[in-house]
């Protein structure tokens, strides 16, 4: 009688757990269920994109393109300069827009190029001057020998763009270039950017940009 009740015991026991078990799994699979749903909910609120690829091997038609597509709503997202299948040496620009919706304003895009990085300083600082802002930096193969640095800038009509200054520092040594840091650093520059690229004045060069200044909104 005795073994009977504690083979009973074990049974009720062992239900109970199976029980408990499927109960945790049901509870588990409701919580990935709305956690699914509240992702295509986000999804679904934050909307689609469009997106437009820019590919050439002349910096001024990228230019151009990239403010044609600012006029229909497009805004810079990311540039890489490097060998295509097609296009050889190519500058690679995505920009994108929200689908379905209205752009307040358009951008207006700068794109400087140049070999020589003493030049790139004082360009830098005419766009400056004029409202741009800089967004990013690569290099690519020009077709005149060697590598050029290539800057985009960018100007935003909605934002008022307070004195801001640009330091560009070109140097082969990076032992010189840490020196040079800290030392604009100490100036109050931030550091905005960098590539290595073989130029033809420079040889093997880093190239590092900096500035300081405030942008305040309208």
């Amino acid at each position: 009688m005795r073994t009977k009740q504690i083979v009973f015991l074990k049974l009720v026991f062992y239900l109970s757990s199976l029980l408990f078990f499927f109960s945790e799994i049901t509870a588990k699979a409701n919580a990935f269920e709305i956690s699914l749903e509240s992702v295509d909910g986000s999804r679904a609120a934050a909307g689609a994109f469009d997106f437009v690829l820019l590919a050439t091997n002349r910096t001024s038609t990228m230019e151009k393109e990239m403010n044609q597509a600012a006029a229909d709503g497009y805004r810079f997202d990311g540039v890489m300069g490097g060998d295509t299948s097609f296009g050889g040496s190519e500058v690679v620009v995505i920009m994108s827009k929200a689908r379905n919706t209205e752009a307040e304003h358009s951008f207006l895009y700068k794109l400087l190029a140049t070999s020589k990085t003493s030049t790139m300083q004082e360009e830098l600082q005419e766009a400056a001057d004029a409202g741009f802002v800089y967004v990013e930096q690569t290099v690519f193969s020009s077709m005149f020998g060697g590598d050029e640095v290539v800057v985009i800038l960018e100007n935003d009509p909605s934002v008022e763009v307070k004195k801001t200054e640009y330091l560009l520092l070109a140097t082969k040594k990076t032992g010189t270039m840490q020196k040079e840091l800290a030392e604009a650093g100490n100036e109050g520059f931030s550091f905005v950017g960098v590539t290595v690229a073989e130029t033809r004045f420079g040889g093997t060069e880093i190239v590092c940009i900096l500035r300081r200044g405030v942008l305040l909104p309208k």
